[in-house]
């Protein structure tokens, strides 16, 4: 029979609690950081010619690499939680969704729109930005099929 001490089930106890808080911190987290998000993305994200990128970088220098880093690390942060949340209660699809929006790596603008090319996703987006008062979001030609929100 296998024993254990006080301050080892104390230990065991702890972990579970402090993961229990974790997940819960992280649901409620992307239930409010992830409308606002898709909510204050500009109409034209995906149809405009100059990446956020590069209008960060006709700031001032210092400026614009910190905004730069920082939302890449954003874009990190979600994409890791996405993970986590995929497995624990959240909404772990769709934060790795936009933490993969954020984030500025070789072919993200094609893994996006492709992603985005799904009606049922394009439909969610402007069924959140129309809760908004947002107008919906261009799609880019030939690629996202145009679809309005369900009224």
């Amino acid at each position: 029979m296998v024993r254990f001490r006080r301050d080892e089930m104390s230990d065991v106890n702890s972990f579970w609690y402090w993961t229990f808080l974790l997940s819960i911190g992280m649901f409620v987290g992307s239930l409010i950081l992830i409308p606002i998000l898709l909510v204050t993305m500009p109409v034209d994200y995906f149809t405009s010619s100059t990446p956020l990128r590069t209008r960060l970088r006709r700031m001032h220098p210092i400026i614009g690499t910190c905004l730069i880093v920082i939302k890449n690390a954003v874009g990190l942060l979600l994409v890791v939680a996405g993970l986590i949340m995929l497995v624990t209660p959240g909404q772990g699809t769709l934060a790795i969704f936009v933490g993969l929006m954020l984030m500025d790596f070789p072919g993200r603008r094609s893994l996006i729109t492709r992603t985005l090319g799904r009606p049922k996703i394009v439909r969610a987006i402007n069924r959140l930005r129309a809760r908004a008062g947002r107008p919906p979001i261009n799609s880019p030609p030939g690629r996202l099929r145009e679809c309005s929100p369900r009224t």
